[in-house]
């Protein structure tokens, strides 16, 4: 009931309290109501009746104190970030530094390689002049006319040297004997070429060619076939010459 916990509630207050006034010490008997004109004690009600309960009310301006400081305090990643940003970034620069000491020394070796002395991937001139010139030879040396024979004699002087003189003497050796007989036609024309190496006056060159072999005697008989090669060239003055040829055969 209220009017006990009243009751109850001053009862405390005088005995904590001695220095009250005699009029507050006088307290109405149990069941009758206090003076009128008397202020609720507000207080009172408001105050629990477990003790304990006011101990465990939250403490906020403790919490406001922590709140600030953990404001105030720096994280403590942010801080090892700051102290590791430096390392990184020396740490980058060497790599770096050192990435393009290797890629220097390495293009160095490069260019110094003979390999990578190929004017073929750079010189656009040179290359398209020893491809005309080789793709005329070998049109010119691998053809053979049994009515004019000294025609392949006159062509091979001109355009071959070194090895390819009896390299070419031992593959047209047997349309030689067999031409007078069959009356043969022996035509080749260069389809496509393709410079491997050019450096200054030597030159390596993968010739593709169509060959047709054409027998005019009495039963005209013309067959086809697909060629192809590589030719070692070395250049005497303003002319390209072959001066190995290469079957891909052993």
């Amino acid at each position: 009931m209220s009017t006990t916990r009243h009751l109850v509630n001053r009862r405390r207050r005088l005995a904590t309290t001695p220095s009250r006034t005699a009029g507050a010490e006088t307290e109405p008997a149990y069941g009758e109501p206090e003076a009128v004109g008397a202020e609720p004690d507000a207080a009172d009600d408001s105050t629990p009746d477990d003790p304990d309960a006011v101990e465990a009310a939250p403490d906020t301006e403790s919490d406001a104190a922590d709140d600030s400081d953990a404001r105030e305090a720096p994280h403590p990643r942010a801080f090892r970030f700051r102290i590791t940003l430096p390392t990184v970034l020396c740490a980058l620069t060497v790599l770096l530094g050192a990435v393009a000491v290797w890629a220097f020394a390495s293009a160095s070796s490069l260019r110094d390689e003979p390999a990578r002395q190929n004017a073929a991937l750079t010189d656009i001139g040179g290359t398209s002049e020893v491809k005309g010139r080789i793709s005329e030879a070998v049109g010119a040396v691998f053809s053979y006319d049994y009515a004019s024979p000294a025609r392949s004699d006159r062509a091979a002087n001109t355009y071959l040297t070194g090895r390819a003189v009896q390299q070419h003497k031992d593959m047209l050796a047997d349309v030689r004997e067999q031409a007078p007989e069959q009356k043969l036609v022996l035509t080749t024309t260069v389809t496509e070429s393709g410079v491997e190496f050019l450096d200054g006056d030597r030159a390596r060159l993968l010739i593709f060619a169509d060959q047709s072999n054409t027998r005019t005697g009495k039963d005209e008989e013309t067959t086809y076939a697909a060629a192809m090669f590589a030719v070692d060239a070395v250049r005497r003055g303003d002319t390209w010459l072959i001066a190995a040829i290469d079957t891909f055969t052993r």
